[in-house]
């Protein structure tokens, strides 16, 4: 199992491209590996003949597990003869899992000496298990962990998160009889406060299919439930006047497409418009981490890419040091694959602004949620040709598209927003002549 990031400690494999006995190529794909960030395709390390799988699909595994055995050609191989399954594969590279750092106290019970009170160590886990601990107030060293040594996994922290729900609260224990005070008035009664109620489960019917939720589907569910529960989402929409940039594309696509190989669309324009806003206002560009405000130097713009199975956000890197040109082909690029699975999750991270396009499905426009630990993401809504009121009072029929901004009102303020998306429409309906 290849390391694939720095903060990825286990992974998916979701499909075998080969079967046991199959011949491999070097480099071609010989499983499909699904992680926290992104799903990706790995390939052999050698040439040869799959001898064995030790790893099915649907299994998750730590990074360094040896998941197959690759017999050379010219080499026989039977299963049972070999070698020590604890060693990575010297193909992959360099990729160990970091040990946790042992806490204060362990030193002094390795070299025997007693000192008191010592503290318990503390146990393995990736820091996205530690990330949810954090945030769920898991004490780590109450969860078992079914991973190898010992490490909490994912589904462990889960698994931990959703018994301690379901288990009924402690009985309070019986408070001392206060003394009584002389003269003193009793309270008045405050009416009963109702918890929250758990939510009903639903039955499945006769003729219902059940399905357990798909990892990708599982990661969204957690990720934009944090968001949820992390920002303060207000969202504002304006309309724009996209005539202007209709007709430059309709008239430039051929020769555009015929020059950088490139498919002309719509979503350059919106990222060259949004991007050359953020320079005026950086508090979109910017990330809350605890009390500080980080304000990123560089634009990473994240460009929502829907696959049959969900959505995934890969990242074009210095959005704000490319001309048009090299924002179409970034965003080609990183779409493309996305859809085909050949992404690498350094891809998917590194995000500071992100762009969602719903508008070709039919949405008039949306309300997205913030990818965290972004502050702020434009939702596209579709182009659609109205009858508007343009100058002097006259009817004419344009296109027209809404912009959604949903932001973090924890950093930024109504106006900011207002002002941002003011200049990203003034940039769309004044489009130069010169781009593309």
């Amino acid at each position: 199992m290849p390391q694939m990031g720095e903060s990825i400690t286990e992974g998916t494999i979701t499909r075998w491209r080969s079967r046991t006995g199959d011949a491999v190529e070097r480099d071609d794909p010989l499983f499909d590996l699904a992680t926290d960030k992104v799903d990706t395709e790995v390939p052999s390390p050698v040439t040869g003949r799959l001898v064995e799988i030790l790893v099915q699909e649907g299994e998750t595994v730590e990074v360094n597990t040896v998941v197959a055995r690759i017999a050379a050609e010219g080499e026989s191989w039977e299963p049972g003869e070999s070698a020590n399954e604890s060693a990575a594969p010297e193909a992959f590279g360099n990729g160990a899992a970091p040990e946790e750092p042992d806490e204060p106290g362990d030193e002094a019970a390795a070299t025997g000496t007693a000192e008191a009170p010592r503290r318990k160590r503390r146990p393995r886990s990736s820091p996205l298990v530690r990330r949810m601990a954090r945030e769920n107030g898991v004490d780590l060293t109450e969860v078992p962990g079914t991973g190898k040594g010992g490490r909490i996994t994912k589904q462990d922290m889960l698994d931990w998160i959703e018994s301690r729900a379901s288990a009924p609260a402690p009985a309070p224990e019986p408070a001392l009889p206060e003394p009584p005070v002389p003269v003193e008035l009793p309270p008045k009664p405050t009416p009963p406060t109702e918890a929250e109620p758990a939510p009903t489960p639903v039955p499945a019917l006769p003729g219902d299919r059940t399905e357990p939720m798909s990892r990708m589907r599982r990661t969204i569910a957690e990720h934009m439930g944090r968001s949820r529960r992390t920002s303060a989402h207000v969202t504002t929409v304006f309309e724009v006047d996209l005539t202007r940039v209709v007709a430059i594309r309709a008239a430039a696509a051929a020769r555009f497409e015929e020059r950088t190989g490139v498919k002309l669309t719509l979503t350059p324009f919106f990222a060259r418009a949004a991007v050359e806003a953020l320079g005026d206002f950086p508090t979109l560009n910017a990330s809350i981490s605890g009390d500080e405000v980080i304000f990123h130097r560089c634009v990473g713009l994240g460009i929502a890419v829907a696959l049959p199975e969900g959505l995934i956000v890969p990242v074009v890197e210095r959005a704000d040091e490319r001309n048009f040109v090299g924002l179409a082909r970034g965003i080609h690029n990183v779409a493309s694959r996305a859809r085909s699975g050949t992404l690498q999750p350094e891809e998917v991270a590194g995000g500071t602004f992100t762009i969602t396009n719903p508008g070709p499905y039919g949405a008039l426009f949306g309300t997205p949620i913030i990818a965290q630990p972004q502050v702020a993401i434009l939702g596209v809504g579709g182009v659609h040709k109205r009858p508007v009121v343009v100058e002097g009072d006259a009817i004419a029929v344009r296109s027209m598209v809404f912009l959604a901004l949903s932001f973090d009102h924890r950093l930024i303020d109504g106006a900011v927003a207002d002002q941002f998306m003011a200049a990203v429409k003034r940039r769309l309906e004044d489009w130069p002549d010169s781009e593309p």
